[in-house]
């Protein structure tokens, strides 16, 4: 005989089981929705009125390399065949040199343990790096690794970059600072908008012809910025990026660090704890305005 009450209670629970896996299987999506919204990208119509307004450019992947699980990843820069890699979190946060091919520590210092790790830049013989809520910056000897010095800014740190003339700075906002590179003083802000709307969640920051480009936390977006004008003149969409590599998304954070490779014409881009780096290489070249 038919246990009609088992029956019913059998099949709401597979019921509830498939609604459960189709909930966590929208949660990215849904999690990149509310950032995408929460930095101004707007929502329904107006996101459809920036992304018409906005051209995302495509990309190729040229190449695929290792990178440490281990890495939370805050800035990035790359010069003479060596990245340059600061990372974050409280009594982790270091700088590092790292071999590009093999991911290879090569040279290494560690911050203070009540130091949060950001953003870092190049300037001349010295490597500049941010940190988070602590208002203070690091000075390094490019070649030793050895404290220069270190200066301080008002706002928190967040992506860190270089022109021909200044240092770039983000605070999370919409404001792009810029500092002297020699007094570390600030000289200028950028207002960044898109669409017409104030961009906010400004991160890792890498300067390329004229044009910042910058990831947009807690997203897959970069955003590249008009240096002159702040306005937002094209997104890149690196959503599905890891997938490409076999790589679960399970155990990795968001999307952070974008460096330029200059011979190759490609950017570097890797995020918090991903255990790979992607070089690609954009559609069509990219000029600021």
């Amino acid at each position: 005989m038919i246990n009609i009450n088992g029956y019913f209670r059998l099949s709401a629970l597979i019921v509830i089981a498939a609604l459960l896996s189709i909930a966590l299987l929208l949660l990215p999506a849904a999690s990149e929705r509310e950032a995408v919204e929460k930095a101004g990208l707007g929502s329904g119509q107006a996101a459809d009125e920036v992304r018409a307004s906005i051209p995302f450019l495509e990309y190729e992947i040229v190449n695929v390399y290792p990178h440490s699980s281990q890495a939370f990843t805050q800035g990035l820069a790359y010069d003479g065949g060596f990245l340059y890699e600061g990372t974050g979190l409280y009594g982790r946060s270091t700088l590092s040199r790292l071999d590009l091919q093999t991911g290879l520590i090569l040279q290494q210092t560690r911050l203070d343990s009540g130091l949060f790790g950001e953003g870092v830049a190049l300037w001349g013989e010295r490597i500049i790096q941010l940190t988070w809520r602590s208002g203070l910056g690091l000075v390094y000897g490019k070649d030793n690794f050895t404290r220069i010095e270190s200066f301080r800014y008002d706002t928190e740190g967040w992506g860190l970059t270089a022109d021909n003339e200044s240092l770039i700075m983000s605070d999370g906002t919409d404001t792009l600072h810029i500092l002297d590179p020699e007094s570390y003083a600030e000289t200028g802000q950028i207002n960044v908008t898109c669409g017409g709307k104030p961009l906010t969640l400004l991160n890792e920051l890498e300067y390329i012809n004229g044009s910042i480009f910058a990831n947009i936390w807690k997203t897959d977006r970069i955003a590249i910025i008009s240096r002159q004008s702040g306005r937002v003149t094209g997104m890149i969409n690196l959503q599905g990026i890891l997938q490409t590599a076999n790589v679960s998304s399970e155990n990795v954070d968001v999307l952070n660090g974008i460096a330029y490779n200059a011979e190759n014409d490609t950017l570097l881009v890797t995020g918090k704890l991903w255990p790979r780096l992607f070089e690609i290489r954009l559609e069509k070249k990219v000029t600021g305005e």
